[in-house]
């Protein structure tokens, strides 16, 4: 059933644009200087006709967001194969996925990477697809992280979680076939806010910096107002009352959004932390926080590369199999992180 309704979103998907766009309401999403790809038109049009994640429990939401994913989800990427375990974390069991692409640069990085989700929803197969990209494009290998979620595990377990696990790779990094003694970390959403804490995390422990930190439309400020958060407020698949959402149930009673630890970008020095490359998307209330977090690196001094992906919409790291667009950015932002590799020689 579920290659059956594949098969006929990717034929609708492949209609003509002036048709796609009359299926999606007519006319053309034109917001903040941008333009929406008429493949996320399609799906945020088709979304109206659905409860808002808003009216759902966090389990609710996992299962309808697992559902939706796996019908836009790219195929497994080909010469890539992966393995699953578990290790040990501050909470118990940690479940992870490693990627090894049949070409992998033995001198290349260890990447952790963790998943998108506003730290309530999400698994090991929300970035399958982008993860597999990730390893073949960059040659190197590539752990997911399957961290605990709110409500259940508020914050910092999640975080707590994807330090263990990045600690775990960069020790353990030699067993992926990757450099030894070192790891990379990389995130979207939720994920990108793990990856930027984590770095300012290393530089306050005294450890090494990962080999570079990918931060992908990341969340680095839960406290403060951006423009864009009025401008794309209504915007699919991440609006700005479903983060409201997500951040209820992430932050306990106790927490301060203004701490570094949930929103990094009020970290005051972001000198000497670990090369970036940092990446958002046009339609998406994160994007001003996102360009305005890359600035700042550049600033303190850091290596930074940026990218703004103008019509395409938060989570699109998920869309591969749907939105071609999508699809190329990823593969774009894979060649960004084998740059890096390559100029790290």
């Amino acid at each position: 059933m579920a290659d059956v309704q594949k098969l006929v979103l990717k034929t609708i998907l492949s209609l003509p644009t002036p048709i796609l766009r009359a299926l999606s309401g007519g006319g053309v999403v034109y917001r903040g200087g941008r333009t929406l790809d008429p493949r996320f038109q399609f799906f945020a049009n088709a979304a109206k006709g659905l409860p808002s994640m808003t009216t759902l429990s966090p389990q609710e939401a996992r299962a309808g967001s697992a559902k939706g994913l796996l019908a836009v989800s790219g195929p497994p990427e080909v010469g890539v194969r992966n393995e699953s375990l578990t290790i040990d974390g501050p909470g118990g069991q940690i479940p992870i996925r490693a990627y090894r692409p049949a070409e992998q640069d033995s001198t290349a990085p260890l990447i952790v990477f963790a998943h998108f989700g506003g730290g309530v929803i999400g698994d090991l197969e929300t970035c399958h697809a982008f993860c597999g990209i990730l390893a073949r494009v960059a040659r190197t290998a590539v752990l997911s992280v399957d961290y605990r979620l709110a409500p259940d595990h508020r914050f910092p377990a999640g975080l707590d979680d994807v330090l263990a696990a990045w600690r775990w790779g960069r020790d353990n990094a030699a067993r992926f076939g990757a450099a030894p003694g070192e790891a990379a970390i990389g995130g979207d959403s939720m994920g990108g806010n793990f990856a930027a804490v984590l770095a300012q995390e290393a530089r306050r422990t005294g450890e090494a910096q990962p080999a570079f930190q990918l931060l992908i439309y990341p969340a680095v400020d839960v406290a403060s107002e951006t423009p864009s958060m009025a401008t794309y407020a209504d915007s699919y698949p991440l609006s700005r009352p479903i983060m409201e959402w997500f951040m209820g149930h992430y932050m306990g009673p106790e927490a301060d959004p203004a701490d570094p630890r949930l929103s990094p970008d009020k970290t005051q020095d972001l000198s000497g932390l670990a090369p970036a490359i940092v990446v958002t998307a046009g339609f998406d209330p994160l994007v001003d926080q996102g360009e305005a977090y890359a600035k700042r690196l550049i600033a303190a001094g850091v290596p930074t590369v940026y990218r703004c992906y103008d019509s395409l919409a938060h989570g699109f790291t998920a869309f591969t199999g749907a939105v071609p667009a999508a699809d190329a950015a990823c593969r774009e932002i894979a060649g960004l992180v084998r740059a890096q590799i390559e100029e790290r020689r």
